[in-house]
């Protein structure tokens, strides 16, 4: 059974930093996509950022476009865990965040909530101005 847990949400001001780890049990990271998501109060969930980690050397990352050049993703397959370092936030990016692992089907490169079989309870992100 595969089990997601989030951590190291918080609140912070605006231009602020915050990393988010996703540890895995009952399921190997590596090979496999893992996506980040995110959910503000009256808006639909939205992908954040993916990740397919092939080695310790190449991966395939993929972002939205309203978190390119501040959040990044990464995986440490030795801890199972995948982050998101999270830079200059601003009050938009304010939601309650999600890992979950991606089926065998597909790319990595889209963020097709139907597509994500397993999610964690996520983690809330709050960012003042």
């Amino acid at each position: 059974q595969v089990q997601l847990v989030e951590s190291g949400g918080g609140s912070v001001q605006a231009g602020g930093s915050l990393r988010l780890s996703c540890t895995a049990s009952g399921y190997t990271l590596s090979r496999k996509c893992m996506g980040w998501f995110r959910q503000a109060p009256g808006k639909e969930r939205e992908g954040v950022a993916s990740i397919y980690k092939i080695d310790a050397f190449s991966s395939y990352v993929y972002y939205a476009d309203t978190v390119k050049g501040r959040f990044t993703i990464s995986q440490d397959n030795a801890k199972n865990t995948v982050y998101l370092q999270m830079n200059s936030l601003t009050p938009e990016d304010t939601a309650m965040y999600y890992c979950a692992a991606r089926g065998p089907s597909g790319s990595c490169r889209t963020f097709g909530l139907s597509d994500y079989n397993s999610w964690g309870q996520g983690t809330q992100v709050t960012v003042s101005s």
